[in-house]
């Protein structure tokens, strides 16, 4: 068998000595950087109203972007609805049920259990309370607040005698609420208006 032997010069062993220095050298100056964590950018419509009101025992004004239709879940009762914000992928869900002798205390203590079940993963719960006894509108909005929080908005309103109501915000997807925040604090200024133009049917205003 034949053997081969290989001879570099001086010249080539110089060469590939000085390729080397020049990678090594390269590479040691550059200091990586951290990127920035990247948000899904999520282009917000124009803020318009429009009135919800049929035979439900409420009316309110709700926005031009959302889509309203009854709730047809298994558990559904009369005149629960479900909210639509189809372009931010997210959903309110309400709840309705009337008030027999002494149930509204029920009602508020089931919605402290729904509340309850958040906290783990929230970092704060915000009150904002709703009042406005001209219309018997009674209730307090909660704004949830951390990155794994399923509901970031939840509210109940009440006249204390006759009506109680209940909404849930919830995404269509695993949330972070960090990336969200402006949707978020966008559909809350949606919620709050509902809220402020809520009215009974057939209440004194």
């Amino acid at each position: 068998m034949q053997e081969y032997t290989f001879v570099s010069s001086p010249k080539i062993r110089l060469a590939v000595y000085l390729v080397i220095l020049i990678i090594t050298s390269t590479s040691c100056n550059e200091t990586p950087i951290p990127k920035p964590r990247g948000y899904i950018r999520i282009d917000l419509p124009e803020k318009r109203y429009t009135t919800f009101d049929s035979c439900y025992p409420f009316r309110f004004e709700y926005p031009v972007y959302a889509h309203l239709t009854p709730d047809t879940s298994r558990q559904a009762m009369p005149f629960w609805l479900n909210m639509n914000f189809g372009q931010m992928k997210a959903t309110l869900f309400l709840s309705y049920k009337p008030i027999k002798k002494n149930e509204l205390a029920t009602y508020l203590e089931d919605n402290h259990l729904f509340l309850s079940r958040h906290i783990a993963k929230s970092n704060g719960i915000e009150e904002l309370r709703i009042e406005n006894s001209h219309s018997r509108i009674f209730g307090t909005l909660y704004n949830i607040n951390g990155t794994g929080a399923a509901s970031p908005i939840q509210f109940f309103l009440t006249d204390s005698t006759h009506h109680f109501v209940r909404g849930a915000l919830y995404f269509n997807f695993t949330p972070n609420n960090d990336s969200l925040r402006p949707v978020i604090e966008f559909l809350n200024s949606d919620l709050i208006h509902m809220v402020e133009t809520f009215r009974w049917q057939n209440s004194v205003n």
